[in-house]
């Protein structure tokens, strides 16, 4: 019983007898064929594992196309005024933009110039690249008289009003007196340094 356990067992096997002159025969197939399935499942894991490797690679990989004056930009992004987040793309999905189209602060726009999708971002923006500074010509009195008969004035409430050009500007209550409300026309982050995390997610 000191033989190959293989070759006892394969002999064994009565099909198998018309094809080997002896079980020595039956033993190096039978060696022979394990060694090639081990092979190529090796070489199959090599294949499998340099995939998963490559797509990871890619995954993580910044995009070629850097944001510029003209491209479409899609970012995810937060912003903090004082430690508190004032707005947020979370959980509505990234914000699409043009750079060069005004249509964000010139702060937001000069960060994100030679970005790449994938790339991330934490930057300040001063008042002077954000809302602006405050206006005291923008803080007027207006007769209680001439509120919404729906509301009820309070300091802090921010409300809608339309401008000469016909956009929707928020308004701020600043403070209301007897017989009138103190309203400010300023933009609500006017004066504040502006804090963002953003994420490039797509430049086109």
């Amino acid at each position: 019983m000191r033989g190959k356990p293989q070759s006892i067992l394969l002999c064994g096997l009565s099909f198998l007898a018309p094809h080997f002159n002896n079980c020595e025969e039956v033993y190096k197939v039978k060696k022979n064929s394990m060694f090639r399935v081990v092979l190529l499942l090796l070489a199959a894991a090599l294949v499998f594992s340099a995939g998963l490797s490559e797509g990871a690679q890619k995954a993580k990989k910044p995009g070629s196309v850097a944001v510029a004056a003209g491209k479409a930009v899609k970012v995810n992004y937060t912003v903090k005024v004082d430690g508190k987040v004032v707005d947020s793309s979370n959980g509505r999905g990234p914000l699409e933009v043009k750079i060069g189209s005004h249509q964000m602060i010139p702060g937001f726009e000069k960060a994100l110039i030679g970005m790449k999708a994938g790339e991330k971002k934490s930057f300040k923006v001063s008042p002077q690249d954000g809302y602006g500074l405050e206006n005291p010509k923008a803080i007027k009195e207006v007769p209680i008289s001439k509120m919404p008969s729906n509301i009820t004035p309070k300091a802090g409430m921010i409300l809608s009003a339309k401008s000469k050009d016909g956009q929707t500007v928020p308004v701020r209550i600043q403070e209301v007196k007897k017989d009138v409300v103190v309203m400010n026309f300023n933009h609500p982050l006017a004066g504040k340094t502006l804090n963002f995390d953003v994420e490039v997610v797509e430049v086109k």
